[in-house]
């Protein structure tokens, strides 16, 4: 991060921080209370760290126009996807303009969680699963209010496109380009094997319904719990009017991004001659 500062500030432009970010990497620099505030003053945050850290600050953010680029000082990383090793190559293909900026789509969701009113964000997933107890949990599920079916299972994935390649893909869920305008359900283990993932508009609104009694059962956003549900209690999720504006740089893709993290490799078929 002091690297990035030099870097920035030898370009003659001006470097902001969050507090917590400053006091970590020792900037010297002007601060703001957090990353909503930062939108406020500067052009581009550069988020250093993994998805997680991408996810909270995409969070933190939603419905600013101020765009994200990601430095991975992690070891996947789809969301962080400058290694920071090519960090001085990656600014200077921004100061030239080098770059495309790609919308991504937030979900909502909402409802009582023990008589406790949930209204939270997410960028790549909302998950309700059981807690530390190992049994099985029934969900119903309705998507614009149609009933999709009764799951029984370790618990539901509802992501967005850019969450497919999260904990959806890790259940057996598909791959979606994150441009597509889709819902991903995913159930997580379902106890009936005709369970698979479903894919639904974006537009649609998703009710999940929790049946189960006397069970611990967890509200999580990107892996952040929000609240425990009761048996009756409705989480509604939709997509949010809030959206992130992250920064891809000429010259990357969904598809290699998937083929380089993913370590996808294809084989070359010989045909033989008579």
């Amino acid at each position: 991060m002091q690297k990035a500062a030099q870097l920035i500030q030898r370009s003659g432009r001006t470097v902001l921080s969050d507090t917590a970010t400053a006091e970590l990497a020792g900037l010297r620099t002007p601060t703001c209370a957090d990353a909503a505030a930062l939108t406020k003053h500067v052009d581009l945050i550069l988020v250093f760290g993994g998805d997680g850290t991408m996810l909270r600050v995409a969070r933190e953010i939603g419905g600013s126009r101020t765009p994200l680029l990601g430095i991975n000082l992690g070891a996947l990383g789809f969301l962080t996807d400058i290694p920071s090793s090519d960090l001085a190559q990656a600014l200077r293909q921004l100061w030239a303009g080098d770059f495309v900026l790609e919308s991504r789509a937030l979900l909502e969701a909402a409802g009582n969680a023990q008589d406790r009113y949930i209204h939270t964000c997410a960028l790549n997933d909302f998950v309700v699963s059981r807690g530390i107890i190992s049994r099985l949990i029934e969900l119903e599920v309705s998507v614009d209010r149609e009933i999709l079916t009764r799951y029984r299972c370790d618990g539901l994935i509802v992501s967005s496109p850019t969450g497919s390649t999260a904990y959806s893909l890790a259940a057996g869920g598909a791959v979606v380009h994150p441009t597509a305008e889709v819902f991903t359900l995913t159930p997580i283990c379902p106890h009936t094997l005709s369970n698979r993932s479903v894919i639904v508009s974006l537009t649609s609104t998703i009710e999940v319904k929790v049946i189960s009694e006397k069970l611990e059962i967890v509200l999580s956003a990107d892996g952040q719990p929000e609240g425990q549900l009761s048996a009756g209690d409705v989480i509604t999720i939709r997509r949010s009017r809030h959206s992130v504006r992250l920064v891809h740089l000429a010259g990357t893709s969904f598809f290699e991004t998937l083929r380089r993290k993913l370590s996808w490799s294809g084989s070359n078929v010989m045909a033989k001659r008579a």
